[in-house]
């Protein structure tokens, strides 16, 4: 069912000297479960991909999230407002006013008058930048003491997340970490998930709306009472939600596909965690390896 419209709030930036107005961002949480499923893709999009969401046409924004320009407009009047050029408004001058004022003095390298290669690299830039501000040094710990105490580790990813699932497998491996891997819903696979028990460690890889293997996997594991660590780039997806520890990425690209530069480097830095946390235990394992 369509979310309920009602008269849009006065949106602008919270600050110091007017705490009663809201952010966009901040509006569209607090009515999240009001939505629809396809608005709710619509709707953490935006709070997850702001400086996106603010210079996107509406046919852009859908093809983004997953959807129709037809439900993009269908959302901005859900929150109260007349279409989405006056959503796209309020999602600007959120933008000017925090993501726009931290890089106007930070000589970022994004800017939408370069080339589209120049952009691109500018965006993943920024993708780290962003991923690095919104994870908090409480999940990285937790995540990397979940990881380094399982007794074994079951990554589950589909579709282009198969490949930081073998990769994040190879990590762990070369830690002597028992890690094994679900990409399909093949029997193999399957059986692999069949596995999960208490001292399971699942971790899920996600990028825009889960995978129906996704929510299978942490159904079974919840049954079971195994840890789940979800790795997303939307910090209010359901599997984020659902998950005991998760880790946040920020996927924004000019190009019609996401970026997982911000993915691979959160791979690569909960590998480097989990090594630092014991290097003498694993010095020698990762000397013989670099040997090879």
């Amino acid at each position: 069912m369509e979310g309920k419209r009602r008269p849009a709030e006065k949106l602008s930036v919270v600050t110091s000297t007017t705490p009663q107005i809201k952010s966009l961002s901040s509006y569209i949480e607090e009515r999240l479960d009001e939505f629809s499923r396809s608005q709710k893709d619509v709707a953490r999009y935006i709070v997850d991909h702001l400086d996106e969401a603010a210079f996107l046409t509406a046919e852009e924004l859908a093809r983004r999230a997953g959807t129709s320009s037809s439900t993009v407009v269908r959302f901005s009047q859900a929150l109260g407002f007349e279409g989405f050029p006056e959503l796209q408004a309020s999602a600007i001058e959120e933008y000017r006013a925090t993501v726009g004022a931290e890089g106007a003095g930070s000589g970022t390298l994004f800017s939408f008058d370069r080339s589209d290669f120049e952009a691109s690299l500018g965006t993943d830039y920024s993708n780290l930048e962003e991923t690095a501000r919104k994870l908090k040094e409480e999940q990285i710990d937790d995540a990397v003491a979940a990881l380094s105490s399982a007794s074994q580790v079951i990554i589950v990813g589909t579709d282009q997340m198969a490949f930081f699932a073998s990769y994040l497998r190879h990590t762990l491996s070369l830690l002597d970490i028992r890690a094994e891997i679900v990409t399909s819903t093949a029997g193999p696979s399957l059986q692999r998930l069949g596995r999960i028990d208490e001292s399971t460690v699942l971790v899920t890889l996600t990028a825009g709306r889960a995978h129906p293997l996704i929510a299978r996997a942490m159904k079974l594991a919840e049954h079971r009472e195994a840890t789940t660590l979800a790795i997303a780039d939307a910090s209010l997806s359901e599997t984020v939600k659902k998950s005991d520890l998760s880790l946040y990425y920020s996927s924004n690209s000019p190009s019609f596909f996401r970026s997982s530069t911000a993915l691979m480097a959160v791979v690569h830095a909960l590998a480097h965690g989990v090594y630092s946390r014991d290097e003498d235990a694993h010095r020698d394992r990762i000397r013989a390896y670099k040997l090879k």
